[in-house]
């Protein structure tokens, strides 16, 4: 396949993102609920009618918001699951998305009608580049695409309905889920293993065309409270302890130089403060914890601990607590004892004139949820480019490539 070939799943795909990334379905980690949000019920619902009418068995809306079906089998074989997740990330702005098509990109600067100032750019973004001829989809400006993952979404929804229609494929049986709260770290609910029923699976939720990754983040996140001692700010003189400034502390105690997202790359882990709430009585900060090692990890962990201990024992008077909460796990530690879906992803792209990259993702999906719990599940590319902010945008015909790329793993799996 060329860089600008056309196939005959492009209109679908166009057409799929398009009516998709207009549905809100942010993520809301303050609720506490699952789906946090309500209008996560609504993308979930639809794509469960959408199931049903392309003709896939099994169609089941779960309590724990997780959309489930099954594509029949033509020949036995391993069960195959695909998996993507309904929510937008909730660090930028999701609501009122407009997506549009810039159709056979000429290759220049590419701006957007609600946002002047906005420019996305070849000489920003290199990937951009190479896509001449390509279809483009981005929003409008003032809205994330929602690409992330609502277009690997669209691929599995159109690779299912591909499979359902064609007569005379060979192909194992394949299980679909649609999941929440991916983007908060909380939407994997213990039962979708059990309930996937599938020997592997893949998440459509990766970049750059050819990723095939098993490699992830471990990931903990850590809450910090401090209570300090209120009082009227005219009468505070050897009264007052102020939680704002200790949180500050904690804060610039912390590397500076290292150990954050914007000073890391690569290998290298992170202690990112996400959220900070409260007052000078009482604040709350909100910490991600990230690392390819489980020891790294730990460290991180430690590093924190230290430091609220730091500032508390300048201020005896204050209540410094550091809680920490794992969430996820690199699945490297699992699939390198078997790689064989890595490897079957692999020759799907090798099938399609792809390039594989394994790189290490330095994020998450529920694939790394679903491989520690005994259903390996690495990740496949999408073509997503520049997510959880305005200038997100993706391919038609990476979408396309990632489509048949998933056709030829199921048939191979068809084959042992």
């Amino acid at each position: 396949m060329t860089e600008t070939a056309k196939t005959h799943f492009d209109a679908e795909l166009q057409d799929r993102l398009m009516r998709y990334a207009a549905i809100d379905s942010q993520s809301d980690e303050t609720t506490g609920i699952t789906p946090s949000t309500e209008c996560q019920w609504d993308m979930l619902r639809l794509l469960e009618q959408e199931l049903v009418e392309i003709g896939a068995s099994d169609v089941e809306l779960t309590d724990y918001g997780v959309v489930l079906a099954t594509v029949p089998g033509t020949v036995p074989g391993p069960t195959i699951g695909f998996l993507a997740h309904v929510d937008t990330a909730p660090q930028f702005n999701a609501t009122g998305v407009k997506p549009r098509v810039i159709e056979g990109y000429n290759g220049g600067d590419i701006t957007y009608p609600d946002d002047a100032d906005l420019v996305l750019s070849p000489k920003d973004h290199p990937y951009l580049g190479t896509k001449v001829g390509h279809d483009i989809i981005t929003a409008s400006g003032l809205t994330l695409l929602g690409g992330d993952d609502k277009a690997g979404i669209a691929i599995i929804m159109t690779m299912a309905r591909e499979l359902l229609n064609a007569s005379g494929a060979e192909h194992p049986p394949l299980r679909i889920a649609f999941t929440p709260d991916e983007e908060i770290g909380c939407g994997f609910d213990d039962r979708l293993a059990r309930d996937l029923k599938a020997d592997f699976a893949y998440t459509l939720d990766g970049g750059v065309a050819g990723e095939v990754v098993y490699e992830s983040f471990s990931a903990d996140r850590a809450v910090v409270t401090i209570k300090g001692v209120s009082i009227h700010p005219g009468y505070a003189k050897d009264k007052m302890v102020n939680a704002t400034h200790l949180a500050a502390k904690i804060v610039q105690t912390l590397p500076q130089a290292t150990m954050q997202p914007e000073t890391s790359d690569g290998r290298e882990g992170f202690i990112h403060l996400g959220d900070m709430n409260g007052g000078s009585s009482e604040m709350e900060l909100k910490f991600i914890l990230r690392d390819f090692e489980r020891d790294g990890l730990a460290a991180k962990g430690d590093l924190l601990r230290q430091v609220c201990a730091t500032v508390q024992a300048t201020e005896p008077r204050a209540q410094i607590t550091c809680e920490i909460y794992p969430q996820y796990r690199n699945m490297r530690y699992w699939l390198e004892n078997d790689m064989t879906p890595v490897d079957l992803a692999r020759a799907a792209c090798a099938d399609n004139g792809v390039e594989v990259l394994s790189v290490p993702i330095r994020g998450g999906t529920d694939g790394s949820r679903l491989t520690e719990m005994g259903v390996p599940t690495p990740n496949i590319f999408t073509g997503m480019q520049c997510i959880h902010g305005p200038k997100e945008w993706i391919s038609v015909q990476d979408m396309a490539l990632a489509t048949k790329v998933c056709l030829s793993l199921v048939e191979r799996g068809a084959k042992g």
